[in-house]
């Protein structure tokens, strides 16, 4: 399956009770959980920067990442983007055709 990363960056209004992101993060996995059943989660990072969290899965096609993207807005982020994420050996072969 191919791999995806998204980037998070969450409304204010979740920010302004850190003690509830834990609740809110278990509600936002159940929502993608129950419509994107077959995407494999790898690990989920909290940020110190202009994003809030970084989550790297693997989903059977874009479609799917753009599901995830799309719960993930509607469960309190102003910008969730997901990109398509190539792993370096991949990488290096693709280049060698070139």
């Amino acid at each position: 399956m191919p791999t995806f990363v998204l980037l998070t960056k969450l409304c204010s209004d979740v920010m302004k009770k850190p003690s509830r992101r834990e609740a809110i993060g278990k509600a936002w996995m159940k929502a993608v959980k129950a419509k994107c059943p077959d995407v494999k989660w790898i690990d989920h990072y909290a940020l110190l920067g202009p994003y809030d969290f970084l989550d790297i899965y693997e989903a059977a096609d874009e479609e799917t990442a753009a599901k995830v993207s799309l719960i993930t807005m509607s469960k309190g982020a102003v910008k969730a983007e997901s990109w398509t994420a190539i792993p370096y050996q991949r990488f290096l072969e693709i280049t060698k055709g070139l």
